[in-house]
This record gives C-alpha cells, sequence and structure tokens, in this order.
C-alpha cells in the first residue's frame, strides 16, 4: 500500500486563514512522507482558543498516528493542543491517551516534526485539531500528518422497533463455549443488545440500563432462589453518548469473561452454570414476543451495530446477504444514521451561554436537558421585562429548582426532581403565563411542580444558561450559586429548536468557555481507583472514596488503619487485650480480630469456631468423623499472619479408649488431619512431619514402647496424645478425620486449641549502613496507580537517601535532606513534585524515627513520627501511573551519591516487607540487624522496670518493680488471658481478692449483644502464674 493526499480533503477554520497546502495534510498507509519538506501551513487570522482545523478523511479511517510541525520560517507554533474526531463531523469526541490524559504536547519551534503514536487507534472520518496554546511571540501555526489506513466495517441501524433473529446449527443445546463480539452505538440510555433462552426459563441477556450494560445470566426458574442460579454483571457507563462502544463476551465451561471497551469482569461461576438449557437461536436487538423467560419488557434496542460477531460468524453480513440463518424483524438499514443533535459542555465556573429572547412577551417557554455529576450549578438566569426582577432555575441537591423575584414583591419558589446529579440525562420544561407558572423534569408528573405566583410575568431579551459573563451586572444577570458544570442539548426558546452552530459561528447569542458540538462528560469512578470497598462518588472535575467501615484511610482508602501484628501494638505501647490486624497492611487481605498477649514475648491468638473437647463414636473409614474447624480469618489472612511470625503453634489433643491413630499394617491411618496446603497429615502434637510419631514416641515415653503413639496401644482405658503443632507451613489445623470408633468400648475425645503465633520478624528486620557508597539493591518498585513506603530510621548523620527508585523519566526518592527534615519527592509524568515534613528536633539523634510516604492518583502525602501529615494534591488532568524500571536502592542511589548512614528498620512497600538482614548478608558495607533499641523504647518501662536489649527488639525487666507484664505496670496476680472458645469478646479489670490475702486482678468476660447463655457457659481462663486457684474464680463470675 501507498501512502498518498487526502483525496476532497476539507479543512474548516472558523474566521481564519491558512497557508496551507494540502499535499502537507496526507493520509499515511506504508511510506512516511516528511513533514518539513512542505511548506505553509494553516494559521487563523486570530489566535484564541477558539480556534480548530478539521479533516474530512473522505469515509472511515483507522489513525494510528499523528504528527505536527509549526507554519514554514515562522513564529508560528502550537505547543499544546486537543484532537477530536467524529464520524459524521458533528457529535465530537475528544482523544485520551491515559485516563485522564486529554491534551497533547506540540511543538517548540516551526521546524521539528512531533509525532505520537496513538496508544489506541482512532476509527472515525472526521479529525479536528483544537490548539490549546501556542507561541506567545507568534500566532497559532500547524502542519499536519495523519497515519492509517481506510476501516471496513459491517453496520446494521435499528428503529427501536426491529431485531435479527439467528438460528444456527443445532448439534447441541448446551452452551459451553461462546464468544460474542461487537461494536455499538446509541443515543438511548436503555435497551435489548442481545438474548438467548431456553425451554427451562434458562436465559442469557445483555441489556443496556441507565447507559450501563448488564450481562443478566438466570439458570432455570426452577432454581430461581440458588445462589448460584443467576448472575448480575454491570460494566461501562454513559454509554448513550452516540459513540462507539465495543463489547466482548467469551464463555468457556463456567468461566466468563465481560469486556465493554477497557474494562473487562471475569467471573468463575460456580456448580450447574455449566449446564445452560439455551435453545439455538439468539437474538439481538431485541427479545421474540412472547418470550419464555418471563422477563420485564425491556425496550428494544435503538441505535447501530458494527462488526457483530458470534463464534466467528458475521451476523451483519448474513443479514446483509439475506441468508436463511438470519431473520429481519422490523426495518433494519445497513448504514448507520446519525442523530442531528447537537450538545454543549459548560467547561468551568466562567462558562455561560447567553440566548435571545423576545422581550416583553407574557408567556414564556424553555426547555432543554442536561447532564452533571454536580449536586448544584445556575441553569437559567433572566431579567423580566421592564423591571429589577427576574427568573433564576438552579440545582440545589440534585433538585432543579426555580426562583422569581422582585422587589417589594414575596420571592416564589418550587422545586422539581431529585438525585438529577447522576450523569443521566435529564429534561427541563419551564412555561409560565402572566402568573401561572410550571416546571417539569424528565416529562413526568410526579416531578414536576405548578405555582401561581404574586408577580405578573413578561419575557426579557436574553436568557443565560449555566453562568454569568464576568462583566454582567447582577439585575441583568443573577447567580448565587456558581456556574453549571456539564453538558446541555436540545435548548428551545419559545417553542423554537436553538441552533447551536450558529452560536458557535458566533451568527447568533455569545458564549465563554463552552465546547459546542460534544458532550465532555466522563465518569471518574470508571475504573473505581477507591481501593477495599471504598465508595467511590464525583462530581464534574474529581471523584471522592469514603473508606467508612472499610478500616481504611487516605484519599483512595490506600492505607490500613491498624497495625500489621501485635508485635506493632506492643510497641506502640498497648497492654493484652482484642486488636484488629491487618497483615499486609495496604495490600489486598482484610483486617481482622485477634487477641494480642503482651508478655516478654508478643502471642497472637487466633480463635476457631470449635475448642471444646468433643467425644466421638461409631465411626469407620467408610463413615468417618469429619469436623471442620473455621477461624476468625480466612487462609490468606492467616497464611500471611505465620508468615510473619517468628514461631507459631496449635495444640492438639487426641484422647482415645481403643480408637488409633496410626496403622502399621497396611500403612493406611486411622484418622488424620488437614492444614493449609490442604495435605492430608498423619504426625501428631509434638512431633515433626518427617517424623510420623506421637509426641510419646519423640520421647520415648509411650505407654506401649512397641508404638509411637499412646492411643496406639489400643487398650480399654482412656489415655491421650496430646502436643504442640508447630510446623508453619502446616498450620493452622482446618480439618480433622476420625476414623476409630466403631468397634466395642471404642471411643475418642478430640481438643484443638487456637492458633498461638509469636513475634513478628518482619518488624525488627533490619539493616545497618556504615558507609556513604553502600546501598541495598531490590527489584522495581511496581506502585502504579497506589504507593505507599513505610519505615522505622535511626542516625546521628545530618543527611541522606532512605530510598530511590527510578524510571524512564518518572522516579520516587526519599530522604533525610537535612537534621530536621524529611522530604518525598516523585515524577510521574507531570513534572517532579516534592512533600517535606520539617521537625521542631533534631531526627539525627540516634532515635528510631517513623516515617510513611504514599503517593495515588489523588494525592500524595508525608508523615514523619506524629507529626502533622503534609500533603500535596495531585491534577485532575494528566499522568496518573508511577512507571519505574530500574532496580529499588535502599540506603543511597544509584549515583551512589548522598548515601544514608544509620540505620532502617521494618521496611514496607505496599504492605510487603522487604528482607533487609537477608540482602545485607551478601552486601559490603552494609550489616544485617541494628543495635540500640533501648534508646527509643526504653521508655516504655515503668514503674522501676528495666530495659533489656534483645536481636530483635526489647524487653522489660520486672525483677525489682512491684509490677509485672511487659511494661511492669501490672499487679503481680493479674489474669492476662481470658479465651472464648467459639468467639472473641473484650476483658474488663477487676479487683479480689485470694485466700491469703494478696490482692488480684482478674478478668471478666464481656459478651456482644445477641450472645446467648448456653454460649456464656463455653469458655475458660488462664493466668501468667497457671495458678489453678484462679480458674474457679473467672467462672464465678459469670
Amino acid at each position: 500500500m501507498v501512502g498518498g493526499p487526502i483525496s476532497d480533503c476539507m479543512l474548516v477554520y472558523p474566521g481564519s486563514r491558512w497557508q496551507a497546502l494540502l499535499p502537507c495534510l496526507l493520509l499515511l498507509i506504508a511510506s512516511v512522507l516528511k513533514l518539513y519538506k512542505c511548506a505553509g501551513g494553516w494559521t487563523p487570522l486570530i489566535s484564541n482558543k477558539y480556534q480548530w482545523l478539521q479533516i474530512d478523511l473522505g469515509e472511515r479511517t483507522e489513525i494510528t498516528a499523528v504528527a505536527t510541525q509549526g507554519g514554514y520560517g515562522s513564529s508560528d507554533w502550537v505547543t499544546s493542543y486537543l484532537l477530536m474526531f467524529s464520524d459524521s463531523g458533528r457529535n465530537w469526541k475528544q482523544y485520551r491517551q491515559e485516563e485522564s490524559i486529554w491534551a497533547f504536547s506540540g511543538n517548540t519551534n516551526a521546524d521539528t516534526v512531533v509525532t505520537y503514536n496513538l496508544q489506541h487507534s482512532i476509527k472515525a472520518r472526521f479529525l479536528r485539531f483544537v490548539p490549546l496554546d501556542w507561541n506567545r511571540n507568534g500566532r497559532i501555526g500547524m502542519r499536519i500528518e495523519v497515519y492509517g489506513c481506510v476501516y471496513r466495517s459491517d453496520v446494521a441501524d435499528f428503529d427501536g422497533k426491529s431485531f435479527l433473529l439467528y438460528r444456527f446449527n443445532p448439534k447441541s443445546t448446551t452452551a459451553l463455549k461462546d464468544i460474542i463480539s461487537l461494536q455499538f452505538k446509541t443515543i438511548q440510555r436503555d435497551g435489548i443488545l442481545l438474548h438467548r433462552e431456553g425451554q427451562n426459563g434458562d436465559h442469557i441477556t445483555l441489556v443496556l440500563f441507565n447507559g450501563k450494560l448488564s450481562l443478566l445470566i438466570n439458570i432455570g426458574d426452577a432454581k430461581i432462589y440458588s445462589a448460584d442460579a443467576q448472575v448480575n454483571i454491570t460494566l461501562g457507563s454513559l454509554l448513550d453518548d452516540q459513540h462507539w462502544h465495543s463489547v466482548l463476551i467469551e464463555h468457556f465451561n463456567n468461566q466468563v469473561n465481560f469486556t465493554v471497551d477497557k474494562h473487562t469482569h471475569h467471573f468463575h461461576a460456580k456448580g450447574e452454570f455449566n449446564y445452560l438449557d439455551l435453545d439455538y437461536e439468539l437474538s439481538f436487538g431485541g427479545i421474540p414476543v412472547p418470550g419464555k423467560s418471563g422477563l420485564l419488557p425491556w425496550k428494544n434496542f435503538h441505535g447501530c451495530f458494527e462488526n457483530l460477531y458470534y463464534n466467528g460468524v458475521n451476523i451483519i453480513d448474513l443479514a446483509k446477504r439475506h441468508k436463511p440463518q438470519i431473520n429481519i424483524m422490523g426495518n433494519i438499514s445497513f448504514t448507520c444514521s446519525e442523530p442531528p443533535i447537537i450538545p454543549v459542555t459548560f467547561l468551568n465556573p466562567n462558562s455561560y451561554l447567553a440566548l435571545p429572547g423576545t422581550s416583553g412577551h407574557d408567556e414564556i417557554s424553555i426547555s432543554f436537558q442536561f447532564r452533571t455529576w454536580n449536586n448544584e450549578g445556575l441553569l437559567l438566569s433572566s431579567k423580566l421585562y421592564q423591571t429589577s426582577g427576574g427568573l433564576l432555575m438552579y440545582l440545589s441537591d440534585g433538585k432543579v429548582k426555580l426562583s422569581l423575584y422582585k422587589p417589594g414583591k414575596t420571592q416564589s419558589d418550587i422545586s422539581a426532581g431529585a438525585e438529577l446529579h447522576n450523569g443521566q440525562w435529564h429534561s427541563v420544561s419551564l412555561s409560565a403565563k402572566r402568573n401561572r407558572v410550571s416546571l417539569v423534569v424528565d416529562n413526568e408528573s410526579t416531578s414536576s411542580s405548578h405555582a401561581s405566583i404574586p408577580i405578573q410575568i413578561f419575557s426579557g431579551d436574553t436568557y443565560y444558561f449555566g453562568g454569568c459573563p464576568s462583566n454582567a451586572n447582577s439585575s441583568e444577570c443573577k447567580n448565587p450559586i456558581g456556574g453549571f458544570l456539564g453538558c446541555m442539548k436540545l435548548i428551545s426558546i419559545d417553542n423554537k429548536a436553538v441552533d447551536l452552530i450558529s452560536v458557535q459561528q458566533n451568527s447568533m447569542g455569545n458564549f465563554s468557555d463552552l465546547q459546542i458540538d460534544l458532550c465532555g462528560i466522563i465518569d471518574r469512578c470508571l475504573p473505581n481507583y477507591c481501593e477495599h470497598g471504598g465508595e467511590c462518588s464525583q462530581s464534574w472535575n474529581s471523584f471522592y472514596c469514603s473508606c467508612a467501615n472499610t478500616g481504611y484511610m487516605g484519599a483512595t482508602c490506600h492505607y490500613s488503619i491498624y497495625e500489621q501484628s501485635c508485635e506493632a501494638y506492643k510497641h506502640r505501647g498497648n497492654t493484652s487485650g482484642f486488636y484488629y490486624i491487618d497483615s499486609d497492611g495496604s495490600g489486598p487481605l482484610g483486617p481482622f480480630l485477634v487477641y494480642c498477649n503482651m508478655t516478654d514475648t508478643t502471642w497472637t491468638v487466633i480463635q476457631h469456631n470449635n475448642t471444646e473437647l468433643t467425644r466421638v463414636k461409631s465411626a469407620n473409614r467408610e463413615n468417618p468423623h469429619t469436623v471442620f474447624f473455621k477461624y476468625a480469618a480466612n487462609l490468606e489472612q492467616l497464611q500471611a499472619t505465620i508468615n510473619h511470625a517468628e514461631h507459631c503453634e496449635q495444640e492438639l489433643a487426641y484422647h482415645c479408649k481403643k480408637s488409633r491413630l496410626s496403622n502399621k499394617r497396611d500403612g493406611i491411618p486411622f484418622s488424620w488431619w488437614v492444614g493449609k496446603i490442604n495435605e492430608t497429615q498423619t504426625y501428631w502434637g509434638g512431633s515433626r512431619p518427617d517424623v510420623q510419631k506421637c509426641a510419646c514416641g519423640i520421647q520415648g515415653s509411650c505407654i506401649d514402647s512397641h508404638h509411637d503413639c499412646n492411643c496406639d496401644a489400643d487398650r480399654n482405658e482412656w489415655t491421650n496424645d496430646t502436643g504442640l503443632l508447630s510446623y508453619k507451613d502446616h498450620l493452622p489445623v482446618t480439618e480433622l478425620f476420625i476414623t476409630d470408633t466403631n468397634r466395642p468400648n471404642s471411643e475418642a475425645a478430640y481438643k484443638l486449641g487456637p492458633l498461638l503465633c509469636q513475634g513478628d520478624r518482619e518488624f525488627w528486620n533490619a539493616a545497618s549502613f556504615n558507609t556513604e557508597a553502600s546501598y541495598l539493591h531490590f527489584p522495581t518498585f511496581h506502585g502504579e496507580l497506589s504507593a505507599d513506603v513505610s519505615f522505622f530510621f535511626k542516625t546521628t548523620a545530618s543527611s541522606g537517601v532512605f530510598l530511590e527508585n527510578l524510571g524512564i523519566k518518572d522516579f520516587i526518592r526519599i530522604e533525610l535532606h537535612s537534621p530536621t527534615e524529611v522530604t518525598f519527592s516523585f515524577d510521574v509524568g507531570n513534572g517532579p513534585n516534592e512533600i517535606t515534613v520539617q521537625s521542631p528536633a533534631s531526627l539525627n539523634d540516634n532515635q528510631w524515627h517513623y516515617v510513611k510516604a504514599e503517593r495515588n492518583i489523588k494525592e500524595a502525602s508525608l508523615q514523619v513520627d506524629q507529626l502533622p501529615q503534609r500533603t500535596h494534591t495531585a491534577s485532575s488532568d494528566g499522568h496518573i501511573r508511577l512507571q519505574l524500571n530500574s532496580q529499588l536502592f535502599v540506603g543511597g542511589t544509584a549515583s551512589r551519591q548522598k548515601g544514608f548512614l544509620g540505620c532502617i528498620r521494618s521496611l514496607q512497600l505496599n504492605g510487603g516487607a522487604l528482607d533487609l538482614e537477608e540482602r545485607a548478608k551478601v552486601t559490603p558495607g552494609v550489616k544485617p540487624g541494628c543495635p540500640g533499641h533501648c534508646s527509643s523504647y526504653g521508655n516504655l518501662c515503668h514503674n522501676g522496670g528495666k530495659c533489656k536489649e534483645k536481636y530483635n527488639g526489647f524487653s522489660c525487666d520486672c525483677t525489682f518493680s512491684a509490677y509485672t507484664g511487659p511494661f511492669c505496670k501490672k499487679g503481680k496476680h493479674e489474669l492476662d488471658l481470658c479465651i472464648f472458645r467459639s468467639w472473641l469478646f473484650s476483658c474488663v479489670q477487676l479487683s479480689g481478692i485470694l485466700q491469703h490475702g494478696e490482692e488480684l486482678q482478674f478478668s471478666r468476660c464481656v459478651f456482644p449483644s445477641g450472645y446467648d447463655a448456653e454460649q456464656r457457659s463455653n469458655h475458660f481462663c488462664l493466668s501468667n502464674d497457671a495458678d489453678p486457684k484462679l480458674t474457679p474464680l473467672c467462672k464465678l463470675l459469670l
């Protein structure tokens, strides 16, 4: 293929002149004609923000790149511009490079060619280049090249009453594999796109509802109450914009991939979804009547389909050739009609549209449609004829309100509608005659208001829509609420439609800061950047995340409000109690409730639903007794907690009378348990996985030396095999199987304790940097949309870089800038930004200090210790992805300059810890660990307790104190742990007296609301000194 001039190229340039040659405006398919070979260019007579260059490519074209250059031999060039496209030369759409990048960077001189390969191609006939900024020492000047090729497609136009019915080969009526792809465009918010159903009520339907696409799957009326029987997946937004949107549905067995434009939902259905009983016909654009599925009467689709394929079959091509597999129901044409509707966008608070009215009439009739995300803004303002009064129509709290005012008269206010800031198109109709006013929203009687007013109404000569001119006086145009940000269309005054193209060409009316012939609304909650279940809401310029009840905080609900472990709570000075922990911080796992037992070492206690001693009879291999243990956390949360811990254990007790565990005869065990990796385990408490024994077998103390477990002696008397399971890769116990209690006098009982985990090896994971040239390096940090970094440091140096990660242009860096300043700097493509926290005290005091930095698409923040957090708000229009590609440097930089001298500990990136100690072991100039914790945490030891250094942290020595506990704050006999067998509960401290007159503090169990009496009885309490006298006291309190 060869490139050449655009045939019959049409350029549109309002109020401008062009010094251009058509050969410069080329559609290049294979070869490239260099722009700098062309002279001339386009330069409008007036350089302002209302100029554009429009190109008609003659037919729909797939455009893959554009290039620009300034005016030949001049000082005229454009430094930034918008690129718009359209199929018809009306209803334009702006091209976006990324989620929020609208503008293209242009030229810096008249000669250099700047080329953009489009991230996703444009399929359109018309292009429009809109200059945003230009060389202020010259004028607007452009030479343009466009690269691409002719785009061919099959199109069908549905009139809202028609549909296609496709019958395919009925070899199988079970839908195990289906692939459906299409593009569509419409201005209607509702309509059926496709439907397939079966005899028993099974059906798959794709429906457009309120501008969103819903994929509805139902497995039969008989199964309607099954949780797996119905699926409703919704994607997309604002799809009623008369622009092309792509849809792909892939159904393989019970896996469904549903894609609308660039957004995909992967759905894995369960059970009977494999066996959808569907007929061998498929309808597009509507549902045959009568339908067997009993669906609500959805509207037929009104709009266009393009490239409609079912399992590789071109449906529209079959229809065009009138093939027998296709029935055309109603009127369907094979070209796409374009409705003559011209929207207008109010871009900012200074936007307004002034339209002429007929002055002095005793009747006012105005109607229009609008869509917005803002719940308030001026819709219409007009001064009444020969009076200082006027009328105001505005949005307030999502309602349309109308105020009519006149000096000396009571102001008349009426309102209609509700929740009108939902992004949907809403119609408004105002009619007033003499002293009677009517306001109707969405043509619904329930959303209308009528009133008689105490003033006579006569129309003025100008109507201001959306706002007021900056130079208008308040009597001419009144705006007490702020400008409207959104779109309007179908504006009618005195029952005559307003020609907005004439307004655009300055033939009538006046305007400022408008985009005419496009609606620039976008859904900022699609995709939803609110993390961890945060609820997204939006205005015209931004989105907001509600983090209520999520357990997370920040602009995008990214950062957890809870610590990652009990160890972290302890070193904030917290004592034993119930706490939520979030094992992976800002990662995908949610928080869950544990009991933190703060002793010399910290224990995390995780309960399950079956801690009672349970007896078992009549179980055999054909009918085993099976127990499933459900924990207060899911398996992913448990695994993260276990991985954090230095040690974990769980006590498993098996009491037996003629009930064996192992079976040496045929090797098939009589009882076994299952851990988190879902593998059968046949070793028991006190043993190891490779030994396959019980505790007595390891200790050589079994009651029968011929066996490795007490229960395997098979005696007709009670004995037990009890011990701790401590192999972390197998914990926790999730299932238990017992089979040998079916013989005479055979019986067993089991009891599984809570999962206990000790310490947090990541909290104290540290490295010491001994030279300025030393550093640790790790793989690239990936935090494109959300990135958080937290760590502790201590140093005596005055400055140094904590960490750095670079990209081609992007970077992040955190450094000690001076003895009192920590700086977080970054660039995501919009230019460097810097946040600094200044401390009133020196940070190089050889004490541990905490740093937390976060960057997301809304804002960046930096916090040091408990000092106020500093925040930088991100631009709503710019690059949003942090793209890094170098190694992550810790304690230094790639240039080996400004290295850090001191210690860094507990370095977390997006909730994941970096193992500084392991990397430090093999890195010159860096040592694992960091001594001197008591200098920072010694003040946590109270009442004469002495701080003792440990490799991983510290402890308080209470030997010479009248108190005990992790911080020497407890009475000597205070109970430390009260565990409920079924559920966790809170404890309050009370005082009591032992027999010998010693003071005692013990725990009284306080139960959640709704806790019944039977559940209250299932508890036990443990004390620090295991004094058996204390347990009855705890029970007496209930």
